[in-house]
Parts: C-alpha cells; structure tokens; sequence
C-alpha cells in the first residue's frame, strides 16, 4: 500500500474464502485507487477469445499472426462490452493510464490497432471488462480480510504462467495460500 493509503500498483489476491465466484482464486491489478474508488483488471482468468477473434470482431485485417494467437482475458464483472490493455511503459497511446513506472492500462483502440501490425508493446495483457468498487468499498473489503495485497511486478503480470499467478504472488508474502483455512477472522 502506498502512503496516502492507496492500492494503485498493488495485486489482490482473492482469499481462499472469497465466495464471489467472479473473483474466487483470482489476482487483480489494482490500476487505480482513489476516493472515489477503484478499478483493476483480474489477470489470471483467460477465456477461450484469442485476440484474433477480437481483431476480427473490430476488423482488423492482417494481423500479426503471434499476437493473434494470444487470450483475451476475463478482467473483471463490469463493463464486459470494453477492452484493456496492459503493457509496459515503452508505448504510450491516446487514452494511457501510468499504473506505475513499469506498468500501463490503455483503454483507446490505437493500442490494439499498432498490436495487430506487429508494432505494439513488447509485453501485453488483453482484457474484456474490469473489476470496479464504489468509494470506500475496496478499503471495507481489505478489512474483511477478503484479499491479500503484494506489490505488483511485471513478472507476475506479463511472465507467470495464467494458472500459477495466485499462488505464486501469494508466496511473495512467503504464503502457501493453499494452506490458509478459508474463514479468516481478527487476532
């Protein structure tokens, strides 16, 4: 957490007993923390979109055919009709939020178009819909014991294979999170 007290730059990691099926087992990139709120993107639920299907939905044509190959992930249970687009700070686009020095979410089209020629960010994360909480709402959670919180690194959220990032961010806090019952409470 940072010293205002924000989670921006932050991964959760869902406790094993988050019951919102939306959000079981998962790590969420915290983009932005304000008072107003947050977003994040879940980074380790992929669906079975290719970006290929989405470049043909936006009529893309010839698309570099690696990056086609690549998923689109489930980012979270709000706005499922819009992209994202994590990337590294190498490339800055029309609508590009720094989520940290090595990290950034672009939500406008130009990013997708210059990945569909080839020429786009070396390390991309595609997502469809986000995870959204109301002022006061993230805090409340954190309190309930209902996330963990790591700082984020682009290993995890560029290199870690999708099936390995909750655990292995949670063992950044030398934490088996298999292990960790699923009713937490307060000392």
């Amino acid at each position: 957490m940072q010293p205002d007290g924000s989670l921006t730059n932050q991964l959760l990691i869902a406790m094993p007993g988050m019951l919102d099926p939306n959000f079981s087992t998962t790590v969420t990139l915290v983009c932005e923390h304000n008072n107003d709120g947050a977003l994040g993107i879940v980074i380790n639920r992929p669906t079975t979109l290719k970006l290929g299907g989405l470049f043909e939905q936006l009529s893309v044509d010839d698309a570099d055919p690696d990056t086609a190959s690549s998923p689109v992930l489930s980012g979270g249970p709000v706005g499922t009709e819009r992209g994202f687009v994590l990337h590294g700070p190498e490339h800055t686009y029309e609508n590009t939020l720094a989520v940290s020095d090595d990290i950034c979410l672009t939500l406008s089209r130009d990013v997708i178009d210059a990945m569909a020629t080839g020429d786009g960010p070396e390390q991309t994360l595609v997502a469809i819909g986000y995870a959204g909480w109301e002022a006061g709402q993230l805090e409340e959670e954190m309190l309930a014991n209902s996330w963990l919180s790591v700082p984020a690194t682009r290993e995890i959220v560029f290199d870690t294979p999708f099936a390995d990032r909750w655990d292995f961010a949670a063992r950044t806090l030398g934490i088996d999170i298999a292990c960790i019952a699923p009713d937490a409470g307060h000392a």
